[in-house]
C-alpha cells in the first residue's frame, strides 16, 4: 500500500487524476449508447472539455454510433500550480484505444478508424464547490505516444 499524500500537490495531484480517469470511464460508459446528456459527464468535467465530450456523443447518437468496450488509461500528473495551494494540475496521458471502438447501430456497416495508442493533455482545475473537473484536454493522433 503506498502512503498516503501529504502535500496539498500530492493531494490535489490524486484529485485531479482520479477526475480524468472518471471523465473517461463516464465517457466509455455513455459512448455504449452514445448518450450525450449523460449526467455523469458533468460530475468529472466542465468548460470545453464537457463540450467536446458531450459533442463527440452527440454525433455519435446522430450517426447512429454505439462504441464497445473502454480506453486503457496511463495518467501522469506533469504539473501542479500553486504548489502550495494548487487550482490547476495538468495530466498527461498514453491512453490505448485499441479495444474502444464504434459500430453503427442499424443499416450498413461501419468500420471505425483502428485504435491505438494516443497522448492525451488534460487540464483539472478545482472548483469553488470543491470539486476537481476536467476543463479542457487535447487527443492527439494515432501512435503519438
Amino acid at each position: 500500500m503506498s502512503p498516503s499524500p501529504t502535500s496539498p500537490a500530492e493531494i490535489a495531484g490524486q484529485r485531479a487524476v482520479a477526475a480524468y480517469v472518471g471523465l473517461w470511464q463516464a465517457m466509455a460508459e455513455a459512448s455504449h449508447t452514445s448518450n450525450w446528456q449523460s449526467p455523469e459527464l458533468v460530475r468529472y468535467a466542465s468548460g470545453s472539455a464537457l463540450q467536446v465530450a458531450s459533442g463527440i456523443l452527440y454525433a455519435d447518437h446522430y450517426n447512429g454510433l454505439v462504441a464497445r468496450g473502454a480506453p486503457v488509461l496511463h495518467p501522469k500528473v506533469t504539473s501542479v500550480s500553486p504548489p502550495e495551494a494548487p487550482k490547476t494540475v495538468m495530466v498527461v496521458d498514453c491512453a490505448d484505444s485499441s479495444n474502444w471502438l464504434r459500430y453503427r447501430t442499424a443499416g450498413p456497416a461501419f468500420t471505425d478508424e483502428p485504435g491505438g495508442r494516443r497522448a492525451i493533455t488534460s487540464e483539472v482545475r478545482l472548483h469553488e464547490d470543491g470539486s476537481w473537473k476536467v476543463t479542457r484536454f487535447a487527443v492527439q493522433g494515432l501512435g503519438s505516444c
